[in-house]
């Protein structure tokens, strides 16, 4: 299995190894649940270490009735038996119940070590397959933490997951972040600081269309920004609609507490093809609102310049857009492009 993430000088940081969707769980019955495959590192006591595990076929495993008054939580864990540490008479693993105690407030039960935590289970009250069982799509909470080769970046899983050793990475939603162990807390990651000069770009591979008024930030369209920075901004935007008159509606959007303003040179918004020739350049503050620029059926060239002076939080600056009026389809082409370049 070789060297997972630490988490201590001897021993491994527990957790299901990602690679499609490791024991996955599903309803199987009305008190019976079906765990999918999976492999995983069981970490047992400082003497035990870790133990590699694979389940290579799913297993179905079996609640008992709930409690006539109070509802309970059960865990379900992947369980390593070891004989020689344990009073098992055993060497095996295998997905198990644990059974939690039925209280007003129910809570999960502990866990002994070498059981790693896959899924809990709320029981309600009264539940048995006489009266219709477990209702599964509201009854699991995921408790499938991931563990990675050491220095890998791990899936997010639980956001109440602390990191294993300073310094690690993990992908949370899109967005690296960094475990901060002074801090006890999981740091969204901030690339260097790009020199003066520096200039970052980003061109459109593909066409996007859109047939709603609602405004959104375009797939590729958005660069990254440094803290207490300032840019000039420079865009190039070429669009069309399904048909004269079905407009796009433009918007600037970046980090809170950005500075400076915008301006596209574009067609005058109006629903009347002959006005595609009377053309105008308004500026708007980024995070400030939206302007409606004419389209055509055939391809429009909207130039776009501007400056921007971020605060003391850098992030991301993107376009937002949506078509503006009509029933039609508007599209942003490929080979459209944004470009900042830091002067301060």
């Amino acid at each position: 299995m070789g060297t997972m993430t630490p988490a201590g000088e001897l021993t491994t940081q527990p957790g299901v190894i990602p690679g499609g969707d490791p024991f996955a769980a599903s309803g199987a019955g009305a008190m019976s649940l079906q765990i999918g495959v999976g492999r995983a590192a069981v970490q047992g006591t400082l003497a035990q270490g870790a133990y590699p595990v694979a389940v290579d076929a799913p297993e179905v495993v079996t609640l008992t009735d709930g409690n006539a008054q109070f509802a309970r939580i059960d865990t379900v864990a992947l369980r390593v038996f070891d004989g020689l540490f344990d009073t098992s008479g055993q060497t095996l693993a295998r997905v198990e119940v644990i059974e939690g105690e039925a209280t007003a407030t129910p809570t999960a039960p502990a866990l002994d070590p070498a059981c790693l935590p896959l899924w809990d289970v709320r029981v309600p009250a009264g539940a048995s397959a006489g009266v219709g069982g477990i209702d599964w799509g509201n009854a699991l909470t995921d408790r499938r933490r991931y563990t990675v080769a050491v220095g890998g970046i791990a899936p997010e899983g639980s956001a109440a997951d602390a990191g294993a050793y300073d310094g690690q990475y993990r992908d949370a939603g899109g967005f690296l972040e960094r475990w901060n162990a002074a801090a006890g807390a999981w740091i969204v990651y901030q690339p260097p600081a790009s020199p003066i000069g520096a200039t970052r770009y980003v061109r459109k591979a593909q066409d996007t269309s859109r047939s709603t008024a609602t405004l959104s930030a375009d797939p590729q369209l958005s660069v990254t920004l440094d803290a207490n920075a300032t840019y000039t901004f420079q865009g190039h935007i070429v669009v069309t609609s399904t048909s004269d008159g079905e407009d796009l509606l433009l918007s600037g959007i970046a980090p809170s507490g950005t500075a400076g303003y915008w301006a596209a040179y574009g067609a005058r918004f109006d629903t009347a093809s002959t006005d595609v020739d009377i053309f105008r350049m308004v500026s708007t503050e980024w995070n400030a609102g939206s302007r409606s620029y004419g389209t055509l059926a055939t391809a429009m060239t909207i130039p776009m310049i501007g400056d921007v002076k971020t605060g003391a939080a850098g992030g991301t600056l993107a376009l937002h857009w949506a078509r503006s009026t009509g029933t039609g389809t508007t599209t942003l082409k490929a080979g459209s492009w944004i470009m900042v370049r830091r002067v301060v």
